[in-house]
């Protein structure tokens, strides 16, 4: 944790020192104003979404409930995104993120949980891999067929791996099972090449900078996992 809080300085000193720069450019050299300013309005919805992801990542990491609010805010926000780049089957999945974060409000709100407390953390039952592994290959098959045959995706068999492990990992976070981050960890490493590829710079910072959260925060749920077992 201590660790944590020190990368987050870091991280806060990082982004004084580039908003430093940004003023020092943006009144010692005023030429480069408009270059400056057509960029912020070329990349404005993709920056302020990733802005949204940060402050999702630290709460989900936390395990806060208002996570949720920001799963609904910011989803929301990237179905403009994804179809203004063309990104038909991202947009789709937007939109389901967007229900299954209110989907995941409720269950956190109102699930079974603990007398006086919230949902509590648990290891994923066993009694439900071969459901859930099932339900992933039907999705990646039911999506890469969508995909090919109703968008121009050119990257339709990544693309739709990516969907089919977000529904299962998004159904994995409602419950407090403490592997979703292992589902997290697959969809973040390919979704960062995809949006390097796809040219959505942002973005695939922010799915960079996931995946080494998303491993720090499996360590962190696992105990906690372990700590509501006994």
């Amino acid at each position: 944790m201590e660790n944590y809080d020190g990368h987050c300085i870091a991280a806060h000193r990082e982004r004084r020192a580039d908003m430093a720069v940004i003023i020092f450019h943006f009144f010692l050299f005023p030429k480069y104003n408009d270059k400056m300013m057509t960029f912020l309005s070329a990349h404005w919805l993709d920056i302020f979404t990733t802005v949204l992801g940060v402050i999702y990542l630290i709460l989900e990491y936390r395990a806060s409930i208002a996570l949720w609010i920001i799963g609904i805010i910011m989803p929301a926000c990237d179905v403009y995104l994804y179809w203004e780049y063309g990104l038909y089957g991202d947009a789709g999945m937007a939109c389901y993120y967007t229900l299954a974060a209110v989907y995941g409000y409720a269950v956190w709100k109102f699930g079974k949980r603990r007398a006086d407390s919230e949902l509590p953390i648990t290891r994923f039952p066993r009694r439900l891999l071969l459901r859930v592994v099932g339900c992933f290959f039907l999705a990646w098959a039911a999506t890469y067929y969508v995909l090919c045959e109703y968008t121009s995706s050119t990257v339709p068999l990544l693309d739709s791996f990516t969907n089919a492990m977000s529904f299962v990992g998004l159904w994995a976070l409602a419950r407090k099972y403490a592997e979703q981050w292992i589902f997290w960890i697959a969809v973040d490493v390919i979704s960062c090449y995809l949006y390097v590829v796809k040219g959505i710079p942002f973005k695939a910072g922010l799915y960079g900078l996931y995946v080494v959260i998303a491993v720090m925060g499996y360590r962190k749920w696992r105990r906690e996992a372990e700590r509501n077992s006994i």
